[in-house]
């Protein structure tokens, strides 16, 4: 067991509670919000407390957080509660350090696509513009605006509905859809770290549409091999059933490499071989061989 510390949020400064939450919630996408205040000026300004909540109807909300240094409220809070719309703007990394440049604090004639050197679009159905660099581009009219409290640090959740959304075909597969590795998000970690999604991504498949047999219906002499971790038995577990005996022996016949192993009794080898098959996600591949290393160390499956 790991040695932890406690914390109860009350008792620490909200600065440090702050930070706790930032580097241990993550990585958070980033919502990139262009407002318009009632004289026309906009601003730009990216939030990290953000994300999608549902389809239909399309909802994307953020948060800007009450500063925590002195309580006062962000130009966009006080924009969208008077001009109640929004684009949400998503941030790749070719757009990383201008997006950076607009959390500078600039004063609120200022304008922030200016500063930053990005193209100011003009949205279709509201009046903020949209970032003609951004990949994607949510045009949003803003439903709701709920405060979380009144102190430094608050949150203030803004509801924003989608009434339209551009896409750079640039960032599409042959499908139409969006290309995960074409758009090259990045992501917002703890103090200054960033993540870019494009270069860290892997693949978890979804569990089966059936039943998987489930962690705790693997047989125990394979379940507690040091070798695999809580992410190989997850896979593991995600089969409808654990391959039989007639599964084992067509799996050997098609393979001279793994019954030439098995004939030298050498169960190191067979354990690469799994590790292998698990690292390149050849799920029913391990199972079979792991029952064969299991049977020959002289362990019997159980049904």
């Amino acid at each position: 067991m790991q040695k932890a510390i406690s914390i109860i949020p009350s008792e620490i400064a909200t600065g440090k509670l702050h930070s706790y939450l930032l580097g241990a919630v993550g990585p958070r996408p980033i919502a990139f919000a262009s407002t318009i205040d009632e004289r026309g000026i906009p601003n730009l300004s990216p939030f990290s407390f953000f994300n999608v909540f549902s389809a239909n109807p399309p909802i994307l909300i953020f948060s800007p957080a009450r500063r925590v240094r002195n309580n006062t409220t962000k130009h966009t809070l006080d924009n969208v509660l008077k001009i109640k719309e929004v684009v949400i703007n998503i941030v790749n990394y070719e757009l990383v350090q201008q997006m950076s440049l607009t959390s500078t604090e600039y004063g609120e004639k200022e304008n922030e696509f200016i500063k930053a050197g990005l193209t100011m679009l003009d949205s279709d159905l509201v009046r903020p513009y949209r970032v003609a660099e951004s990949p994607v581009q949510f045009e949003c009219k803003v439903t709701k605006v709920e405060a979380l409290g009144k102190e430094g640090g608050a949150g203030n959740l803004v509801f924003s509905e989608v009434v339209k959304m551009h896409l750079h075909e640039t960032i599409l597969d042959e499908n139409g859809l969006i290309d995960q590795f074409k758009i090259d998000q990045v992501a917002r970690m703890g103090g200054n770290w960033y993540s870019r999604a494009n270069k860290g991504m892997f693949e978890v498949p979804k569990p089966l549409s059936g039943l998987g047999i489930g962690v705790d219906n693997i047989p125990e002499e394979i379940k507690s091999l040091k070798m695999l971790s809580g992410n190989d038995l997850g896979l593991l577990g995600n089969i409808e059933k654990i391959p039989d005996k007639k599964d084992i022996e067509e799996f050997l016949d098609a393979n001279d490499q793994i019954r030439s192993i098995v004939k030298n009794k050498d169960s190191g080898e067979l354990l690469k071989i799994i590790r292998e098959y698990l690292d390149n996600n050849k799920i029913l591949s391990a199972w079979k061989v792991l029952l064969i290393n299991s049977k020959l160390n002289g362990n019997t499956r159980k049904n």
